[in-house]
């Protein structure tokens, strides 16, 4: 048998698939709570967008000029060197606008389109990168911000902003490879708000670390998930609070929980109803095909 190239990475392709596939029983049990649900909640993580080449802050390829991103996104860093902050978000930015939702991503988007009159889908990530809407969902709480937004450090304006680079001053700089730990930006020369009558420096309208999240989004998901009957938990890391409690809380409320992570079952995840390892473009289409 002759193999080209193309037929031989059609091959890795179906290997992968099968060897990531979920065992057709839970597959089945899954899917029969999920036909009779009529409150669904998707709560999604780093996991899902690493997939799409977004690099994860407690992944290896989180550090930035050997800096943890904790170090950068917080507001001290931002009042002591806004255009180091600025260089690292410029980064971020430029890499996200060239990432593509994945089949995870459009696997949700898809099933909530497919339900938009018998159920309610409800998607709560803590990405900021903007892939779910991307990928058409509708119903979405960005539970940490949204990187493609700004708001204004004077009068908290909140405006979306995709230009690339988004200040003349930033084009051309972020790269992780420089060295330098500090930046040769003038505060003048960042981004700035456009009222005539404000003028106030602009950050990336994200939820820093020592920050806390917006209390209406609390009291949006407060009843989200009080409601819930079936959860997805995509690609979690089950560290970073407030989202981290959530699976418990939907559990401990008589929720169905069902985790889909690349990693193997944790001791934590082992008390939720399902736990389907793979990477959630291959895992998610499975589980929301119906």
């Amino acid at each position: 048998m002759n193999f080209t190239k193309n037929s031989i990475s059609s091959h890795r392709k179906t290997l992968n698939y099968l060897f990531y596939s979920i065992k057709q029983d839970e597959l089945a049990k899954f899917k029969h709570l999920l036909k009779a649900a009529k409150q669904v909640v998707v709560l999604s993580g780093a996991g899902i967008s690493a997939e799409s080449g977004v690099p994860t802050f407690r992944g290896p390829d989180g550090l930035w000029r050997k800096l943890d991103p904790s170090m950068l996104a917080n507001p001290a860093s931002f009042r002591d060197d806004p255009g180091l902050v600025w260089e690292f978000y410029h980064y971020r930015r430029e890499l996200v606008l060239r990432a593509k939702p994945n089949a995870g991503h459009i696997a949700v988007a898809e099933y909530e389109k497919r339900h938009a009159h018998d159920k309610l889908v409800t998607v709560i990530t803590q990405n900021v990168d903007g892939l779910h809407t991307q990928a058409g969902t509708k119903n979405l709480i960005e539970l940490h911000g949204n990187i493609f937004k700004t708001r204004c450090t004077k009068c908290n304006e909140v405006l979306e902003n995709t230009d690339s680079p988004i200040c003349p001053a930033l084009a051309g700089t972020g790269s992780p490879k420089c060295d330098k730990l500090t930046s040769d930006i003038r505060e003048k020369d960042l981004p700035h708000c456009k009222k005539p009558d404000c003028g106030g420096l602009l950050r990336p309208h994200v939820v820093w670390f020592g920050e806390t999240i917006d209390f209406r989004l609390f009291e949006k998901f407060d009843v989200v998930i009080s409601q819930c009957n079936v959860a997805l938990v995509i690609g979690t890391s089950s560290i970073v609070y407030p989202a981290a409690a959530f699976p418990t809380i939907l559990s401990a409320s008589g929720s169905i929980v069902a985790e889909f992570n690349i990693e193997k079952q944790s001791p934590t995840s082992r008390k939720f109803d399902f736990y389907f390892q793979g990477p959630s473009a291959v895992t998610l289409p499975q589980a929301l095909n119906d």
